[in-house]
């Protein structure tokens, strides 16, 4: 008869509190998050290492923490343990609530109008899931997915990593942002080479640049980009006062900018893709109970809105 495993000689608390210094970045910041002495979390930190034989981290007076190689390694695998065994607590109890905490980012355009009706259908369904929410650029919320910073992300499927597991919610075609005094805006559709010769606002925030470039060169069409910003609303409001055009993916109900200024959407005239939006994952990483349920809740609603 096989002998049974050893069981480890560190414990999930332990796991718990290096995760809280690791994101908290200082034993005292740490400290105040889990509500108990830094003391305290200092001897855990101390007796982790200690059954791991290895250095997690390096400790810098005034300057908090710094996690080593090992410490970085590990963050990424405690994640994982610490979200798998709330599932186990969770299946055991065998209450059928779904609880707990989901983590979810959003590529920063998308946000304003997927996210608060994904946020609130979900909530319905489970009311007991607290959904942490981050907006940002795609190369860092595929990047904190990597770490395991977040459980799931939508972003647009554009410059995707291939460690990346998706599925497709969603797509949405390219279109032309006019102010509503443009010589085209009464125009059905514009022409992309029609525009080639006036001022562009472009959204820098990645991947949006990349992909409005690209399908320029795909036509041979050179742009000339007046302003680059990288605020979504800040573009929308440049293009409001007519200080060019702009073209995005996103599509707002609202045709006024913040400062109540008409702005007009209309087709690129060209033959281009719809973008498809994705909920996105590490391919390594099996999602937690929650993660499950949110994917299958986005998956069964078959659209943005």
């Amino acid at each position: 008869m096989a002998e049974p495993p050893a069981p480890p000689r560190f414990s999930l608390r332990q796991l718990a509190y290096f995760v809280a210094i690791a994101e908290a970045g200082t034993l005292s910041e740490a400290a105040a998050r889990l509500r108990i002495s830094q003391p305290a979390v200092s001897l855990a930190l101390n007796d982790l290492e200690r059954a791991l034989k290895v250095q997690l981290c390096v400790r810098r007076k005034a300057h908090g923490i710094t996690l080593t190689p090992s410490g970085s390694s590990l963050l990424v695998r405690a994640r994982r343990l610490l979200r798998e065994a709330e599932d186990l607590e969770a299946e055991a109890t065998g209450t059928g609530t779904l609880t707990g905490v989901l983590s979810l980012g959003c590529y920063v355009t998308l946000a304003p109008t997927v996210l608060p009706p994904l946020l609130q259908g979900f909530a319905a369904l489970h009311p007991e899931v607290t959904v942490e929410f981050a907006e940002d650029t795609q190369d860092v919320l595929q990047r904190r997915l990597l770490r395991g910073e977040l459980d799931l992300a939508v972003i647009y499927d554009m410059d995707v990593m291939p460690e990346m597991a998706r599925t497709v919610l969603f797509s949405v075609r390219p279109h032309v942002l006019l102010p509503a005094d443009h010589p085209s805006a009464g125009l059905p559709e514009v022409s992309l080479r029609d525009l080639a010769e006036e001022p562009m606002v472009l959204l820098d925030t990645a991947p949006s640049a990349h992909h409005t470039l690209s399908l320029f060169h795909r036509f041979g069409i050179v742009p000339r980009v007046r302003h680059r910003p990288t605020g979504y609303e800040t573009a929308r409001a440049l293009i409001g006062r007519g200080m060019g055009y702009g073209i995005l993916v996103q599509r707002p109900a609202n045709d006024r900018t913040h400062e109540g200024l008409q702005v007009v959407v209309k087709e690129i005239a060209e033959p281009i893709r719809a973008e498809p939006v994705l909920l996105a994952w590490p391919r390594h990483m099996s999602l937690n109970h929650r993660a499950r349920e949110f994917l299958r809740f986005c998956e069964s609603r078959g659209g943005p809105g």
